[in-house]
C-alpha cells in the first residue's frame, strides 16, 4: 500500500521540507505524504528511535527521510541542526513546525517551569526553526513555512499555556508573512481541531471517556483524521497557495462555531457517509489511537 494523497505526484519532487514533531501523530503522516509526492523530507525531534521508525518507514514506502535529534527549545541545537540538514541536503524549501506539547492543569496550578516549557516548546522554539531555516537559506533561495497551532479560538481552559502560546504562533505568523514576503517567503499556519492522533493518549487514562465524548461537541459529529491535516499542511506548503500568506486554515469541523444556548444537530450517519463530508483516510499507515480501542 502506499499514501493515497489528493495531490499530484512528483509535486515536491527535487524539493527539501523539514518536519518538526516527525516522529508521531500529524508529523508522521505529513511527513509520509511529502515523501510520497517526491520530497527529501528531513524529520527533526527529540527521540532517535521514533525517528528512525518513521525515517526506516518512508524508506520500505520508496520515499527519502532522513532525521536530526533536536531539542528546538535550545537555540544553538536549532542552529545546528538546520546547518546539518542544509549541508546534507541542501537548500530548505518547505518548514512544516509541528513540534509542541502541553498538559491538562488549571493557571492557578501552573509554575512557573511549567508555564515556560509548554510556552517554549510551542512558541519559542517554531520561532528558532522558522528563525535558522530562513537565516541559513529561504532569504537567499525562497520557501514556504507551515505553523501548526490548534484550536484556541475559544481560548483553552484548563490549557492556558498552550493557548497562549498557540496564540502567539499566529501572531507571528502574520508578522513573518509581512517581513519576509520580500525575500520570497510565505508564511502560514494550520490550528487542528479534534483530530483522531497518536498524541491523545499522551493524556491520562482518565481522561479517555472524557475525551471520546469529545465529538459530540463538533457540528461536523466526528474527529478529523491526520490526513486530513496533512492535506492542509501540503496544500500551503504546494505552488498553489503561492498567493496565500499570513494566514490560518482551520482544520476542525466547525467547532469554533459551536455556541451554549444554540441546539447542537451533528449528523447522523448517513450524512456522514455522504461524499462531500465523509472522513478522508489518505495515511496507508494510519494508526487509532488507543482510547478508541480499549
Amino acid at each position: 500500500m502506499t499514501y493515497r494523497s489528493v495531490f499530484a505526484p512528483d509535486l515536491f519532487a527535487g524539493r527539501v521540507v523539514v518536519v518538526t514533531g516527525g516522529g508521531s501523530g500529524i508529523g508522521r503522516c505529513v511527513a509520509h505524504e511529502l515523501a510520497s509526492l517526491g520530497a527529501q523530507v528531513a524529520l527533526v525531534g527529540r527521540k532517535a528511535e521514533k525517528l528512525q521508525k518513521v525515517a526506516d518507514e518512508i524508506t520500505q514506502d520508496g520515499g527519502r527521510a532522513s532525521f536530526q535529534v533536536c531539542d528546538i527549545r535550545q537555540e544553538d541545537v536549532v542552529k545546528q541542526t538546520v546547518a546539518a540538514i542544509v549541508s546534507e541536503h541542501g537548500p530548505i524549501d518547505g518548514l512544516v513546525n509541528n513540534a509542541g506539547g502541553q498538559f491538562m492543569t488549571p493557571l492557578e496550578a501552573i509554575s512557573a517551569k511549567g508555564w515556560e516549557a509548554v510556552v517554549n516548546t510551542n512558541l519559542t522554539g517554531g520561532f528558532l526553526m522558522a528563525r535558522e531555516c530562513y537565516l541559513q537559506c529561504m532569504n537567499k533561495h525562497g520557501g514556504s513555512i507551515v505553523n501548526i497551532v490548534a484550536d484556541m479560538w475559544g481560548s483553552m481552559p484548563g490549557m492556558g499555556h498552550s493557548g497562549a502560546a498557540r496564540a502567539g504562533m499566529v501572531s507571528f505568523t502574520e508578522t513573518a508573512a509581512m517581513e519576509w514576503a520580500a525575500r520570497g517567503v510565505r508564511v502560514n499556519a494550520v490550528a487542528p481541531g479534534y483530530i483522531a492522533s497518536s498524541g491523545m493518549d499522551n493524556y491520562p487514562a482518565e481522561m479517555a471517556p472524557m475525551i471520546r465524548e469529545m465529538a459530540r461537541t463538533i457540528p461536523a459529529g466526528r474527529f478529523g483524521t491526520e490526513a486530513e491535516t496533512a492535506a492542509g499542511i501540503v496544500f500551503l506548503l504546494s505552488p498553489a497557495a503561492s498567493f496565500i500568506s499570513g494566514t490560518t486554515l482551520r482544520i476542525d469541523g466547525a467547532r469554533p462555531q459551536a455556541r451554549a444556548g444554540y441546539p447542537m444537530r451533528v449528523p447522523d450517519a448517513a450524512v456522514q457517509a455522504r461524499e462531500s463530508v465523509k472522513p478522508f483516510n489518505g495515511f496507508h499507515r494510519a494508526q487509532t489511537p488507543k482510547i478508541f480501542t480499549q
